[in-house]
């Protein structure tokens, strides 16, 4: 039985421990047939080197700073001795220092912080995506990670200003990378219990939000679905979109009250 990701070579950057998106995107691409290849930096590769035993088969692992010009120039060469090319990327990255711009800190977030949240979080996705390129010869699919940066949410403050960007950024790839066959969409995850989530101040207030108001409920412990829908958007099956949003929230962002 093949899979809708069989013979397809993904990139799933930003991966730490076994709660988180990246992690449950790398283990639904591989039962659906992708050889996958995931990517850490710093403190955290080694704990990512352990997590990936977790996989259905584990995967290679690559140092990669999306931060880090060196990083990103060598990543065609880091990429190239695992796989010969790319179909897809994900892009599972985000941070903003929880102590100075998250949690109710919006004004007042100094600068430093703030240019630091929206490099690492919107920027990088451009960034990632050039690197990989050389790879994508043949076009293929970019997948990121936001959270509906259309409204202002309790906690979230500057984050939400960088996922915002975030999603800015990925239209504009759409345009631009559209005519070498690579698509670029982003999957807007309802809450979830995740390393990232745990160190917003408040972000409990987010998530409480939810179980009352999704129609289809919400639970902010499974992944899997979020995981699912990335994986169709690497697939074959959306050939024509691109700059689009998916939600995965379980209905939450159709609902006024």
């Amino acid at each position: 039985m093949t899979g809708i990701l069989d013979g397809k070579k993904i990139l799933v950057a930003g991966v730490t421990m076994d709660s988180s998106i990246g992690f449950a995107t790398a283990r639904v691409a591989q039962e659906q047939g992708a050889q996958v290849v995931v990517s850490n930096f710093g403190r955290a590769l080694g704990i990512t080197k352990r997590i990936v035993n977790r996989l259905p088969e584990p995967a290679p692992v690559i140092e990669l700073d999306v931060t880090d010009e060196e990083h990103l120039a060598r990543l065609p060469e880091a990429l190239g001795e695992h796989v010969d090319s790319l179909d897809g990327v994900v892009h599972s990255i985000a941070y903003g220092n929880p102590e100075t711009l998250l949690g109710g800190k919006f004004l007042g977030g100094p600068w430093a912080d703030v240019a630091q949240a929206v490099q690492v979080s919107a920027y990088s996705l451009m960034s990632l995506t050039q690197a990989c390129a050389p790879l994508m010869k043949d076009g293929g699919s970019v997948v990121g990670l936001t959270f509906d940066a259309s409204v202002a949410w309790p906690a979230y403050d500057w984050m939400g200003v960088a996922k915002a960007g975030l999603e800015s950024c990925s239209r504009y790839l759409a345009r631009d990378l559209g005519s070498q066959g690579i698509r670029v969409n982003l999957v807007s995850a309802g809450p979830l219990k995740t390393l990232a989530a745990k160190a917003i101040p408040g972000f409990e207030d987010l998530e409480a939000m939810w179980g009352s108001r999704s129609p289809l409920g919400w639970d902010n412990t499974d992944q899997t679905p979020t995981a699912k829908a990335v994986v169709a958007l690497l697939s074959d099956f959306f050939p024509a979109t691109t700059g689009e949003i998916v939600h995965v929230d379980g209905g939450f962002h159709a609902m006024g009250a």
